[in-house]
């Protein structure tokens, strides 16, 4: 099992986190998380009694990322073939294309996602990606769509 992920530098909780999954078989790759601000946005505003316009700027931000989809689709496309089974967690559409190649290699594809709606014939989705939703409708049996909510329910049952 593979496990990709970013890690703030000097969290030392997450690193330990890592190095149980690494103590239980699985593979970490990690890679530092770094910001970027995103541009902030310009508003004009008009005051009803006078007339007069005023330009506000809203401070939209941070985005954090940490780059580790090329890691997860080169070791993907090197272990795809019809004796393996992959669980992706994703819902955006960034995978379609990995996914489509590692199923015409006879992988088997589970897509998790908390953007996943309910199950039922067709795909009845929130948030989910439309190029995801058309792939999986065209591969069904080969790409499964599991809402990692059921997951987090049965674990919650568990313990």
């Amino acid at each position: 099992m593979f496990f990709y992920s970013g890690i703030d530098d000097g969290d030392a909780e997450t690193a330990k986190e890592f190095e149980s999954l690494e103590k239980n078989g699985c593979i970490v790759k990690s890679k530092t998380v770094f910001s970027y601000k995103r541009p902030n946005k310009r508003i004009s505003i008009k005051c009803v009694g006078c007339g007069r316009e005023s330009i506000e700027v809203i401070d939209t931000g941070y985005n954090r990322k940490s780059n580790c989809d090329v890691d997860l689709t080169v070791d993907a496309m090197e272990m795809a073939g019809p004796d393996t089974e992959f669980l992706i967690f994703t819902g955006d559409g960034d995978f379609e294309y990995l996914i489509k190649k590692v199923v015409e290699r006879g992988t088997k594809v589970y897509v998790v996602s908390s953007n996943a709606g309910e199950r039922k014939p067709g795909i009845n989705t929130k948030r989910f990606s439309t190029r995801l939703k058309y792939l999986i409708n065209e591969n069904r049996g080969k790409i499964n769509l599991i809402n990692i909510d059921s997951w987090k329910f049965k674990i919650k049952k568990e313990i």
